[in-house]
């Protein structure tokens, strides 16, 4: 079967390029969300060069070490035109695979490396001994370990002593900015609408792999119904199989976290609060998983007159199909699985409207490059940026900006993300200014108020020049304004 056309990712393969320039072997981590097209990606980077695959099989209950090895020997023996290696140790593994691999230019990638390691307290030290001892005296090998677990990853690769000063890259592979997923759509003839694209982006994210499941000949509406609302749609259950992947016996912890989050951001206190539970270690631990797993961010505030970041932070569900799941799917699955679930249209749905909002602005921040760019602001002069709030004392009230830019010239553009389904009226300024006199600036900084919004804004917003900036988001994502990242 040929695979589809691949899109994007122009940046990703020129910093994987520039280890075909070094002289001697390179060990890359690439890493990111499930679905988000790290095995796609290391195909194209190594589409004309001898590549030797090799991936875990999902652990079960009853999956052994044994059957890990068995594994990896019968994808060696395939891969060398020889019949299955048998080996029950893997050092006689990567000895023989570096023995097929001590010459010329090769890459190795060992995918799923989480699976392939989590029966075997000694593999990792076993692959640490391979590369020092045999595959790194190839000056022209490149070995990639690749995985969705991204938090295993961490802890056992990145943050592991035995492969200090060994990894020459790690990638982490995010969603498809806007302008690739416009060029996603371009490739493949949409006449989608830009509000349409939208509609459909409040669901998928950038998510390569649920982009190249729509269908361009329907309306977004109808692709979501398909996708969301039909038994078999591949959204329906693909929560369940993420998470029983990711997190295994503790899948339904993590589910109940995300659920927390599916409302808005939340300070660690009230996550565990809302949860009632203490705010132990353990609490700590899931919620890392989630964040390096892709799925939630922790954006930390910051001191406006150091620049320096706070220790107080917010977790933010990133992701916007875990929230459009968690809202509309989880609760009327068994409906779904009968095909007996229906709506009318995507505004009948309970708070969508709500939930649009949290999903654009998710769009907005994962895009926040391209704001930048509105705002002709160089990276070098930005001292921070980030959704910014201000926790109310004695001294000053609470504040709370959806994305504040500080730069090193001692201004501040304070960016509302604004999602309204018709045209944005003149309150907007009077909640803009609300929120800019409980901001507590430090003397002699300028504050320029910005508006991104995506249906359009009233002629008295635009008359009463309020708005240092007003962006409209549907000329992003139809790169109009040719702000090539």
């Amino acid at each position: 079967m040929q695979e589809s056309i691949f899109i994007g990712r122009k940046r990703e393969l020129q910093e994987l390029s520039r280890f075909l320039k070094k002289r001697s072997a390179s060990l890359i981590v690439v890493q990111g969300r499930r679905r988000i097209g790290k095995s796609r990606l290391i195909r194209e980077f190594s589409k004309n060069m001898q590549t030797l695959t090799f991936s875990g099989i999902p652990p079960t209950e009853k999956t052994t070490s044994k059957d890990q090895l068995f594994e990896f020997g019968w994808q060696l023996g395939k891969a060398l035109g020889t019949s299955p290696f048998k080996e029950d140790d893997w050092n006689d593994l990567f000895l023989r695979l570096a023995h097929h691999t001590r010459e010329g230019r090769v890459i190795i990638v060992l995918d799923e490396i989480s699976w392939m390691g989590s029966k075997d307290h000694n593999f990792l030290g076993k692959l640490k001994n391979a590369w020092d001892l045999h595959f790194k005296n190839n000056p022209e090998l490149i070995l990639i370990i690749c995985g969705s677990a991204s938090a295993w990853i961490e802890k056992n690769i990145l943050s592991n002593a035995g492969f200090l000063g060994r990894i020459s890259f790690t990638l982490t592979l995010e969603e498809l900015p806007l302008n690739e997923c416009q060029q996603f759509w371009a490739a493949r003839n949409s006449h989608l609408s830009t509000y349409e694209k939208f509609k459909i982006l409040s669901v998928t994210g950038g998510v390569p792999l649920y982009l190249e499941e729509i269908d361009f000949q329907k309306p977004a509406e109808e692709n979501i119904k398909d996708l969301c609302f039909k038994k078999g749609g591949l959204l329906v259950r693909e929560f369940e199989q993420i998470f029983s992947d990711l997190f295994s016996r503790r899948s339904n912890q993590y589910k109940s976290i995300v659920q927390c989050l599916a409302d808005g951001p939340l300070e660690y206190r009230d996550i565990s609060k809302k949860l009632g539970v203490s705010t132990s270690g353990l609490l700590s631990e899931y919620l890392f998983d989630l964040t390096k797993s892709g799925f939630v961010s922790r954006d930390y505030t910051w001191h406006l007159n150091s620049g320096k970041p706070s220790p107080v932070s917010h977790y933010r569900l990133k992701d916007n199909y875990l929230r459009f799941y968690l809202k509309y799917i989880d609760p009327n699955l068994s409906e779904i699985e009968k095909n007996s679930y229906i709506i009318k249209s995507m505004s009948s749905l309970p708070g969508w409207s709500t939930i649009l909002g949290f999903q654009f602005e998710n769009l907005v921040l994962n895009n926040r490059e391209f704001i930048q760019k509105k705002l002709n602001l160089r990276p070098e002069n930005i001292v921070s940026e980030n959704p910014f709030f201000q926790h109310a004392t004695k001294r000053q009230p609470g504040c709370q900006i959806d994305y504040l830019i500080q730069t090193r010239f001692n201004t501040l553009f304070a960016c509302e993300i604004k999602f309204s389904r018709q045209e944005i009226k003149a309150e907007i300024i009077q909640e803009m200014e609300r929120k800019l006199d409980n901001l507590t600036k430090p003397r002699g900084f300028s504050c320029f108020p910005t508006l991104i919004h995506v249906n359009g804004v009233h002629d008295s917003v635009i008359d009463s020049n309020y708005f240092s900036e007003i962006i409209d988001f549907c000329q992003i994502m139809e790169d109009r304004y040719r702000l090539i990242i």
